[in-house]
């Protein structure tokens, strides 16, 4: 069977990310952590290899042991569909802590209320009340 997942790479703050992420989605939770040792590239402890069921949507973490010149872009998003307001205000609220907006929350003609964000480790989200 083929599948596409998103794979979402970080430089140490990959656990911080899937940890926040499946404690924020409903009916997510952490499927496989595993971690760099002592004996392998990489900082000690750091994720070798995580994924967590988002929704649903498996997705793949990963703490990379080279440094890179690049990071996360909003070209790339999470787009989360919800049922109501309150899911998507409570979301909303804890994926913006320490990110920026991108549109902040509001009806933007295409759905009654809908945030494009970017968190704290760079990744961006859309979430959307279907309507």
């Amino acid at each position: 069977m083929t599948t596409v997942t998103p794979f979402l790479m970080f430089e140490g703050r990959a656990e911080e990310a899937m940890t926040r992420y499946v404690a924020v989605i409903p009916d997510s939770e952490v499927l496989r952590l595993d971690r760099h040792g002592a004996d392998v590239p990489g900082a000690e402890g750091t994720v070798a290899h995580g994924e967590a069921l988002l929704a649903g949507q498996r997705v793949r973490f990963f703490d990379s042991p080279v440094q890179h010149a690049f990071a996360f872009t909003p070209s790339v998003s999470l787009f989360v569909s919800v049922e109501t307001e309150g899911e998507l205000d409570r979301i909303v609220d804890a994926l913006a802590a320490g990110g920026s907006f991108l549109m902040p929350t509001g009806d933007y003609g295409f759905s009654p209320r809908f945030a494009w964000l970017n968190d704290e480790f760079g990744v961006s989200w859309q979430v959307n009340v279907d309507r």
